[in-house]
């Protein structure tokens, strides 16, 4: 029998729609084992704040589930939760999830990683200094530089720039921060979604792409150059393009991937096409990892209101991948 990609799902925050979102995979007829990293108390007790029955079965690599089983890797809780009420406490909990579902991608037993959200504040709150799942998973790898990309609605949106101060952003856009960007982007889009030629949409920093140097230099003095030398090394780039005519349907036809400059130059246009279906994808790890296009939603949580539909496609997108490589 061939075996089945096994892809580990961290359940996130515990407060949130985590537990929620990832107990509803049980519903699911997915072309892969789906491993919820998660409390198993903690899974039983929000089945049965939903009003659901699911069969709770601890996972072992040896040993496929049976239709109808929710595979777990039980890792404890530090503190009992209360669905939407946040704890400090519960945060190391939270960063052994995802400790552990490295560690597994790292040693075969899974194939990928996906994550359902966190919460950045509660975290922070407990003292560990935290910006975001994926600086996380660069440190926790070693890898010096990530590049964030979402996918949905028939977009591919990656980023120069993550989650920055727009008064930070043209500071942190140098060529070799560029050349470095895009190299990830085009390398993962070869290996991770198996094109051949990818072509890539950029973006301009400024209004109009700079307008010829009148809204500002950078598109002449770093953009443009950093496109020319890659576009020498067999990189097919159309840009510095205007942001606001860039997502017209007759550009996009041009391109398989856009990268903006900055995170809310790129990402209300993606996720207007594709909110509740889009996918967080991190490029540049020695793993593959995709998450969620939303956040904790703590008033939501055990409401039984939480939609899973993020987390499917963020599954799917993550075989995706695992089967282009």
């Amino acid at each position: 029998m061939q075996r089945l990609p096994v892809i580990a799902v961290t359940s996130g925050e515990p407060a949130g729609i985590g537990p929620d979102i990832c107990l509803a995979l049980t519903a699911q007829q997915l072309p892969c084992r789906a491993v919820i990293l998660a409390d198993r108390t903690l899974l039983a007790e929000r089945a049965a704040q939903l009003g659901l029955n699911p069969r709770l079965r601890e996972f072992d690599p040896a040993r496929p589930p049976s239709a109808g089983e929710l595979e777990v890797l039980h890792l404890p809780l530090v503190v009992p939760v209360c669905a939407g009420r946040l704890d400090p406490a519960n945060s190391a909990y939270v960063l052994a999830l995802l400790r552990r579902a490295v560690a597994g991608c790292s040693d075969g037993t899974f194939d990928a990683m996906v994550t359902a959200p966190v919460h950045k504040g509660v975290i922070n709150d407990a003292g560990v200094p935290f910006t975001g799942h994926t600086e996380y998973l660069a440190a926790l790898t070693s890898t010096p530089r990530v590049v964030m990309m979402l996918v949905g609605g028939g977009l591919r949106v990656a980023l120069a720039t993550t989650h920055l101060a727009l008064a930070d952003v043209p500071a942190a856009i140098t060529r070799a921060s560029l050349e470095q960007t895009l190299r990830i982007l085009h390398r993962a889009l070869q290996q991770r979604f198996g094109m051949a030629e990818p072509r890539i949409l950029v973006a301009g920093l400024n209004p109009h792409s700079g307008e010829g140097g009148h809204l500002g230099g950078e598109e002449i003095e770093l953009i443009s150059p950093v496109l020319e030398r890659l576009r020498q090394a067999g990189m097919h780039l159309a840009g510095p393009l205007p942001a606001d005519t860039l997502f017209t349907p007759q550009v996009l036809a041009r391109g398989d991937c856009v990268l903006a400059m900055y995170h809310d130059q790129g990402l209300p246009v993606l996720k207007y096409a594709s909110f509740g279906k889009g996918v967080n994808v991190t490029l540049g790890l020695p793993l593959v990892r995709t998450s969620v296009d939303h956040g904790t939603a703590l008033e939501l949580a055990g409401s039984g209101a939480a939609d899973p539909g993020s987390l499917v496609a963020a599954i799917e997108t993550a075989l995706e991948m695992v089967q282009a490589r």
